[in-house]
């Protein structure tokens, strides 16, 4: 097979042994069709070059990629799922495929499927995933990546050819398997596995692994233990300070679903914000609002709770508080610099309170979210605010003591930049909101026609073109993008 010299195979996750994981078998699926290939992220990691029966030879029929791992791993771990402990989990539709180095920065890198087929861990589920629910995370990934979030990537989208019967979307309805490119999979989950087992060793073990390969600025700490877990703590509370500005709820937030690299990851009932509203839930079965958009913070740090539960025969609790105790400011620290990158402004004296009043008059006033920084962008500028369908609700009471300030503020040096792309100069910004995910999907369930998803990745795409200036590395709101 021929492969790019950016291709850099390195399976490190079989080192950690056979109680991390299962050695498993993909399904034999009756058809492959090609659907969707990410090809700047192969080409990030050198996997561009592959022809399409290459790619679906290795990400549907998972024949290993050269010099990787041999065999697919389903991945052990436990998790609290809406607060509830469950020790049944595990991957049981997916399963780690191959690692390798990102040839921009040398990051370690995961390609991990979802409907893969069944594993050890799999209960009574089949083990596969629905087309929508594959679609769902293109659209998901693609405008998280667009608005500067540190998220995994949809590497890959082929339909498999079987017929699945869900409850929650008419029945039957195509299948498909998905692979995504994520910096981690070792989730909290993972450790609290270890910790209900009281496999002290492998939690150790598992602590060292992670300080090798993602977070090695603990490695000469004097508590690398409780340096790691500050660090992975900041990284989630990053997280969820970029979904706020995102105006993106997760749906699930389970700790089987937060990575200890602080990254995005496996979409299920997500949603984007409509219009701020602390309340708003993305999963339906979310009925105590637990999840909504305005808990998620507190949900990640609940996690990070259950985090320093098992590290506590590592490090001392005293030093694991302290390691919480880092939430909160990371958080604000980068909800004030999120918000004002978006905004386009630097940051000034009293910056955390103009964050406050300007989600406080977002909130009240009940502006469409995307909408309100695509208009005030660059410092609420009167030919701006003028072209907006919303020029009204600006001059009313919500957001009259907010408008000077955003003007009288410092414009940062990427705003004339990302104003300068032609987005800035359309008539409305891209969004994917539930009916637009629904009516992306719709000629695809009806006609197999793929043109209205191409279209909204293009428009994705465009948008995070314009954004990215705001978003340059070294400036405030800066996440880096692998």
């Amino acid at each position: 097979m021929p492969v790019s010299k950016a291709y850099r195979p390195d399976p490190r996750h079989p080192s950690l042994g056979g109680e991390f994981y299962d050695v498993v078998a993909p399904a034999d699926f009756p058809e492959a069709t090609l659907r969707f290939r990410n090809d700047r992220w192969a080409a990030r990691v050198g996997l561009d070059t592959l022809t399409d029966e290459e790619w679906v030879r290795h990400f549907a029929r998972f024949e290993p990629l050269p010099g990787n791992i041999a065999q697919p791993l389903a991945l052990r771990y436990h998790g609290h799922q809406f607060r509830s402990y469950n020790p049944d989990l595990g991957d049981g539709r997916g399963f780690l495929f191959a690692q390798m180095r990102d040839a921009a920065d040398g990051r370690l890198l995961d390609l991990g499927t979802k409907g893969s087929g069944r594993t050890p861990w799999s209960r009574t589920a089949d083990g596969r995933l629905t087309l929508k629910g594959g679609v769902r995370e293109i659209l998901a990934t693609e405008m998280l990546e667009a608005q500067g979030v540190y998220t995994s990537k949809t590497f890959s989208l082929i339909e498999t050819g079987e017929d699945l019967v869900r409850h929650d979307e008419p029945s039957p309805t195509r299948s498909a398997v998905m692979v995504r490119l994520s910096h981690s999979h070792v989730r909290i989950g993972t450790f609290q596995r270890l910790a209900a087992l009281e496999q002290q060793a492998d939690i150790k073990r598992l602590v060292d692994y992670c300080i090798e390969h993602y977070w090695s600025q603990a490695a000469d700490a004097p508590d690398p233990v409780a340096a790691f877990f500050t660090l992975a703590v900041e990284a989630i509370a990053r997280m969820g300070a970029d979904w706020w500005v995102a105006g993106f709820v997760h749906g699930v937030l389970n700790t089987d679903n937060t990575t200890i690299t602080g990254e995005s990851f496996d979409y299920g009932p997500w949603r984007f914000l409509p219009t701020l509203d602390p309340a708003f839930t993305a999963a339906y079965f979310d009925h105590s609002g637990l999840y909504a958009f305005g808990r998620q913070a507190p949900a990640l740090f609940w996690n990070c709770e259950r985090l320093a539960g098992c590290l506590l025969d590592l490090s001392t609790q005293a030093e694991l508080v302290k390691g919480l105790e880092a939430f909160q400011p990371a958080f604000w620290s980068r909800l004030e610099a999120r918000t004002h990158a978006k905004l386009g402004l630097v940051p000034g004296a009293g910056a955390r309170e103009l964050v406050q009043d300007f989600y406080e008059a977002l909130s009240k006033s009940q502006l469409p979210y995307e909408r309100a920084f695509f208009d005030l962008v660059g410092g609420a500028m009167p030919e701006r605010i003028a072209a907006s369908p919303h020029r009204d609700a600006y001059a009313g009471e919500h957001w009259s003591g907010i408008m000077p300030r955003l003007r009288a503020g410092q414009p940062s040096s990427s705003a004339a930049a990302a104003l300068a792309h032609p987005y800035f100069g359309g008539s409305a910004p891209c969004t994917i909101l539930i009916d637009e995910m629904e009516a992306t999907w719709a000629p695809i369930a009806e006609n197999d026609d793929w043109f209205m998803l191409h279209r909204k990745i293009a428009d994705i795409r465009d948008q995070g073109a314009a954004l990215a200036p705001l978003f340059e590395p070294g400036g405030q709101g800066f996440i880096p993008q692998y």
